[in-house]
């Protein structure tokens, strides 16, 4: 579906739309709201053009909810309203730590297993009653742990079979660490989008004088397990692609992970160039700022970072120094889970906004229609590159 298309009829929905945002996705769940009440607003339906369904015209589609906790921790799902028959998309951060509750008279922040939990809560409290439940994770639970290497667990594979024996059809997430998990839950639908058109577009709307050709700019790959995403940046836009080695010490573990020794750089020259290191998340950042810094020793002229999410384990001080030394230019992360206020005041900061572009997956969706259109970019990524004179 492009904007144009908003006002068409259309094929009549599955159910009653309901739109469910679990705690933290308040903000996100509003703008999606408000989007799909606009367009709905604007639209008939029916063989004649005039016959208006039922519960098709609402100032809003969502369906309160909550988790109330108990002082020991335990929580139950709760849904205020009636949700027999509809169509629900339930909206879901599940490393927002900005959310926190009382056990035992602490407060505790929300940990990524308490969000699932909850999600699950609120899927047992539905009761069978929805007619279709699609789950939005935005950013995939447990996606860093999907494969084994030794005795370990698989818990997204784990998670995602729950999820489907509780009644989910359909899973949606963005840039997820593997797509190749999905196996796990085969029988189902599982979309795994990428943001790309979006980052592109931010790029540009911020940075004005970025030039997209392969004379003045150049997508870097932090790493080898994100050349795929990067290769698609760089066919798209045309440009060459850089990769970086990481040299690990599998002798031992530090933070959950082996760590880095050295950085390689393998790719063309990069003087006088703008770059883009394109990854699907920014942990503490230590490594996407090593490899900033071997670029900036090699004479690159501005480094923006491209990440569909902000984690910043470790704070923000680290970013903080190499902006000031200029080594980079611009971080861009997406609305998908939580920013701290200090993050959003940053100079350095720029958020990439996917609230329309998810209700316009909700919308489309819900009428049972083929979501290829807007899941594949490159029309649209062509047409604005042209629009703004980079073609």
């Amino acid at each position: 579906m492009v904007e144009n298309d908003l006002n068409k009829v259309l094929d009549i929905p599955v159910g009653k739309l309901g739109i469910i945002g679990m705690a933290g996705c308040e903000e996100i769940t509003d703008k999606i709201d408000r989007f799909i009440v606009d367009w709905r607003s604007q639209r008939t339906l029916g063989v004649d053009g005039n016959m208006d369904f039922g519960g098709y015209h609402k100032e809003s589609y969502k369906v309160e909810v909550c988790c109330p906790r108990f002082g020991s921790g335990e929580a139950k799902g709760l849904i205020k309203q009636s949700i027999r028959g509809y169509d629900l998309y339930i909206i879901c951060d599940v490393f927002n730590y900005g959310i926190t509750y009382k056990m035992y008279g602490k407060e505790v922040p929300m940990s990524p297993d308490d969000h699932f939990q909850d999600l699950k809560r609120i899927i047992a409290a539905a009761g069978g009653k929805a007619r279709r439940i699609t789950v939005i994770m935005t950013m995939l639970y447990e996606g860093r742990q999907h494969r084994k290497t030794s005795r370990e667990s698989l818990d997204c594979a784990m998670a995602l079979n729950e999820l489907r024996s509780m009644g989910v059809e359909n899973i949606i997430t963005f840039d997820a660490h593997d797509p190749r998990v999905q196996n796990a839950v085969p029988l189902i639908s599982f979309e795994n989008i990428q943001p790309i058109y979006q980052f592109i577009k931010a790029l540009i709307n911020n940075v004005p004088d970025i030039r997209l050709n392969s004379e003045n700019a150049m997508i870097i790959s932090p790493d080898e397990g994100g050349m795929s995403r990067s290769i698609y940046y760089s066919s798209i836009l045309g440009l060459d692609l850089g990769m970086f080695y990481k040299r690990r010490d599998y002798t031992r573990i530090v933070n959950g992970k082996n760590p880095i020794i050295e950085h390689e750089f393998l790719g063309d020259q990069v003087d006088g160039k703008d770059l883009i290191i394109v990854d699907d998340m920014i942990s503490s950042g230590e490594s996407t700022l090593d490899i900033a810094k071997q670029l900036k020793k090699q004479n690159a002229r501005r480094i923006f970072i491209f990440a569909s999410f902000g984690l910043f384990c470790e704070g923000l001080e680290r970013f903080d120094e190499a902006y000031k030394e200029g080594i980079i230019s611009k971080v861009f992360t997406t609305n998908l889970i939580y920013r701290s206020p200090e993050l959003r005041k940053r100079e350095w900061y720029q958020e990439v906004d996917l609230s329309k572009y998810i209700a316009y997956i909700v919308d489309i969706l819900n009428h049972d229609r083929s979501t290829s259109s807007i899941l594949n970019p490159s029309e649209r990524i062509n047409n604005f590159l042209k629009k703004t004179g980079q073609r």
